[in-house]
């Protein structure tokens, strides 16, 4: 007998359970399929951004994520970078993300990735309109012009089952059952260059890392590996530690001295105690399309890097969080056909962007001054340059700022584009995030916010937003206003209107009403096509 739902979800990790915690929310029938019972206990997308704990904060579990926090607070998610070795004279601590905290609601946090999991599988327990199936794995998906089939058996026993939806989401990672069958393509950029992942525990590396100030990871900078990284990152404060490094690609777990590669990075000689010891492959690949149908794609099934910057996972997070609402939208009525279409439109132009700009150039631009510079051929010049490397990578997270200028629906500028690239300010643009201010009750402005679009209406007359309201009524598009005076900072915005996404995207902005509201909430709901 076929099981019926709205959503079948593939993949059980971060980002299929963000999304379904995201539609379950919504009141949306979902199928969550898993294979893993448990969350996998590997270290990996250890950073979450601001922006990434904004989504917690909508999904009710921000508390619960900072409670599982296994390092103290107060050890900053930021790192040190060295060259040659951590024992090198030449380490800095460049700033990163905290230089962009003010334009974010929440303060950015570090755990292990298999934590976060935990934290958001426990949220997705208390949704009823979710059917968690862990233990069960896709095996074939078909779809038509009235719905789409997902054919799953269980882990243990064999038992099969068909499962029925409006629409599917693939979010099993960067081997997709889900893409592959469906037939999206993935291009990208092949490095063929084997990585090695360990996790160890070692208290005598925690005490030659002394010599810095706490921080959360350690990147070595070696002139022999063409820009590829040699990188320590803490699991807990005292000994946990895991490490990436580049290594030959016929390494086995048999043939290599991974003790020595650690002592090489280290610069010194420390007792370890693995853990685990495991490959990848360094590439950056994104899919050529992110819907085909009624089947989306999204995390690493859409797009996969290197774990370099924190990226990864904080991107698969904004895919599920620009794709729930428009689902819902679409399922409940008030969301059109290029609403979803804009899904694929908004969020894989970032991800190229992502890729090619700020991680495969990185390599590259490493690469380059390791070439160029070094205090053996040159200390004056390489001390120099060392120190405009350090500088620009500070200026690495002040640039990024994804937005949607460019979107269908978007009332963005003509010729815009959506792009990973951008500068942050207080200013409300159309087509970006909307920075946080602190409202005439006291609460901030993302405490206000509705589950549908928002129109915040600061100093403006109550016919200035009257048109936005019948709008929303005709249309039957969940519409909140929230009104307060344009003044106490609320000015920073330079618009006195802003027509917020349930993504906490602007979607309009203007300081006084469109000539044709209608219209607008059509496009910007997907409407109008």
């Amino acid at each position: 007998m076929t099981e019926k739902y709205q959503v079948i979800i593939v993949g059980g990790g971060p980002v299929g359970v963000g999304l379904a915690v995201d539609l379950g929310q919504r009141g949306i029938s979902v199928a969550l399929v898993e294979r893993h019972l448990k969350p996998q206990r590997i270290p990996k997308g250890q950073n979450l951004t601001q922006r990434t704990l904004e989504h917690f904060y909508f999904w009710n579990c921000v508390k619960e994520l900072r409670a599982a926090r296994v390092m103290p607070q107060g050890v900053p998610t930021s790192g040190i970078s060295a060259y040659g070795n951590l024992m090198s004279d030449y380490w800095n601590a460049p700033s990163q993300r905290e230089l962009v905290q003010k334009y974010y609601f929440q303060e950015y946090d570090r755990l292990p990735q298999y934590c976060t999991e935990e934290v958001l599988r426990k949220r997705l327990s208390a949704l009823p309109s979710v059917k968690a199936m862990f233990g069960w794995g896709a095996e074939k998906v078909e779809q038509d012009a009235a719905s789409a089939r997902v054919t799953v058996a269980a882990r243990e026993g064999g038992e099969r089952r068909v499962l029925e939806a409006d629409y599917v989401v693939g979010c099993d990672g960067g081997h997709s059952v889900i893409r592959d069958q469906i037939g999206i393509a993935r291009t990208g950029a092949e490095f063929d260059q084997k990585m090695v992942l360990m996790v160890f525990r070692s208290k005598e590396l925690h005490e030659g890392m002394k010599r810095f100030p706490v921080k959360s990871t350690y990147n070595v900078m070696h002139p022999d590996l063409k820009g590829y990284w040699m990188f320590f990152g803490r699991i807990d404060v005292g000994e946990g530690f895991f490490f990436h490094a580049p290594v030959p690609n016929e390494t086995t777990t048999e043939n290599y001295d991974f003790l020595g590669l650690l002592h090489r990075a280290g610069g010194f000689k420390f007792a370890v105690e693995f853990e685990h010891v495991g490959f990848w492959d360094l590439r950056v690949a994104v899919a050529e399309e992110y819907q085909k149908g009624r089947v989306f794609i999204a995390g690493d099934a859409a797009h996969s890097h290197p774990p370099y910057g924190g990226y990864g996972l904080n991107n698969g997070l904004e895919d599920a969080t620009n794709l729930g609402w428009k689902l819902a939208a679409k399922l409940q009525g008030w969301g059109g056909d290029a609403l979803l279409r804009s899904y694929s439109e908004e969020r894989r132009p970032i991800f190229v962007e992502t890729g090619r700009d700020f991680i495969a150039a990185r390599i590259e631009e490493d690469r380059v001054f390791l070439e160029k510079f070094s205090p053996e051929k040159n200390r004056e010049e390489f001390e120099k340059g060392w120190k405009e490397r350090m500088v620009k990578l500070s200026g690495r997270a002040q640039v990024y700022e994804p937005h949607y200028e460019g979107s269908s629906v978007m009332m963005g500028p003509p010729g815009a584009v959506c792009s990973a690239h951008g500068n942050h300010t207080f200013t409300a643009r159309t087509g970006h995030h909307l920075p946080p201010c602190t409202l005439g009750s006291g609460k901030n402005v993302f405490e206000e916010l509705g589950t549908g679009y928002t129109l915040c209406a600061f100093g403006v007359k109550d016919s200035d937003v009257a048109g936005f309201e019948v709008a929303a009524r005709t249309l039957q598009i969940p519409l909140k206003v929230v009104r307060d005076s344009y003044d106490n900072g609320r000015e920073a915005y330079e618009s006195k209107m802003m027509l917020v996404r349930p993504d906490q995207y602007v979607s309009w902005s203007g300081n006084a009403p469109p000539t044709d509201a209608l219209a607008v909430m059509k496009q910007v709901a997907g409407l109008d096509k």
